[in-house]
């Protein structure tokens, strides 16, 4: 007996980036032979037909606001299709894994989630063909070393919707979104990836990461974000990947997200980084004050965050800086010395 199985997967936010956590498994579950269509509740409405029609719904959740507003959904998609079989993959889900089944989630997938995803809708496809139309509740933690394909990304809504990058000039460029790595080497204490990756990271094949590229250049991409919680990670891989880019692109401006602590140590790459499009740099820097960033296990200080922002004026890149403005350990004093400090090192407006 053959089961036509329908997999929704859905997205609820993604910071104004069209969601690779959807394009990526549709990709993999349509090579599958699977029936999947993806929603991304930022920019669309709920499909209610579409959902009535499901047999399994996936949420992906890669940060806290995605899984607040994936809760708060919840409700109203159970009510259009109450007979759904309900999926959460990404880092959210795993961290929240026993509020989410208490809301109903029949399987939480960690980690590395398309071959998790593909396995689960066949196992779902497999009962469903013997009249069982269920699975046991089950997480699944998977950290396989995944040989990706390019993304499908024909169901997402086009780039336009999304997020643009605006230049110093007035000029505006249609922003793309990709990854070249999942997963980090390091453990810091506040990070959500810790708890999923524990030190490891995964690659995204170059020749796959530059085939998703190629597309959204093809769909009006001008600039693209890539998502890596640090690029560095795998410094080979992604000065491999930043050159191969330029030479297919050589128009095309892109930003990453590396540590301090690796923008010092391999700071050999930054003019590279330059003049291969990279206009800016995220970096997480979380405090200036030492104490905390020890607590944070972050591994840098105050002086190398300096000394990175030292660097970046010499070589001519931009420097955006992030901070976990609030902790247990926050004074006044250390408030009004880390405002100090961003107006003295003229960052004021790189800081969100």
């Amino acid at each position: 007996m053959t089961v036509c199985l329908t997999v929704v997967l859905i997205s609820t936010y993604e910071m104004g980036r069209q969601p690779f956590g959807l394009a990526s498994p549709a990709a993999w579950l349509r090579r599958a032979g699977v029936r999947v269509s993806c929603v991304d509740l930022s920019v669309e409405k709920l499909p209610t037909t579409l959902l009535q029609e499901a047999d399994l719904i996936a949420f992906y959740l890669p940060m806290h606001t995605a899984t607040r507003k994936a809760v708060q959904v919840l409700s109203q998609i159970k009510g259009i299709n109450p007979r759904a079989f309900f999926c959460f993959y990404g880092l959210y889900a795993s961290m929240n894994s026993d509020y989410l089944r208490s809301l109903g989630a029949n399987v939480i997938i960690s980690g590395e989630f398309e071959e998790a995803l593909v396995k689960v809708v066949q196992e779902f496809t497999s009962k469903q063909g013997k009249g069982v139309c269920s699975l046991p509740t089950a997480f699944i933690h998977s950290l396989p070393r995944q040989q990706f394909i390019p993304p499908y990304r024909d169901e997402l809504p086009s780039l336009d919707r999304y997020a643009h990058l605006i230049l110093s000039n007035g000029a505006k460029r249609q922003v793309g979104y990709t990854e070249a790595s999942r997963g980090c080497k390091h453990n810091c204490r506040h990070c959500p990836v810790v708890t999923v990756y524990q030190g490891h990271f995964r690659i995204v094949q170059r020749d796959v990461v530059l085939a998703d590229i190629d597309q959204q250049v093809d769909a009006g991409a001008q600039h693209i974000t890539f998502g890596d919680p640090d690029f560095f990670n795998g410094v080979g891989h992604a000065m491999s990947l930043a050159r191969s880019l330029h030479q297919r692109h050589p128009g095309l401006t892109y930003d990453v997200t590396i540590k301090i602590e690796h923008l010092l140590k391999y700071s050999q790459h930054l003019e590279a980084l330059r003049d291969t499009g990279c206009l800016f740099i995220t970096s997480a820097v979380e405090s200036i004050d030492d104490r905390v960033l020890r607590l944070l296990d972050k591994g840098h200080t105050c002086e190398d965050f300096l000394a990175v922002r030292a660097l970046f004026r010499k070589v001519g890149l931009t420097l955006n800086p992030t901070f976990v403005t609030f902790t247990p350990w926050t004074t006044w004093k250390s408030y009004r010395e880390l405002l100090n400090l961003l107006a003295e090192e003229d960052l004021i407006h790189n800081v969100s």
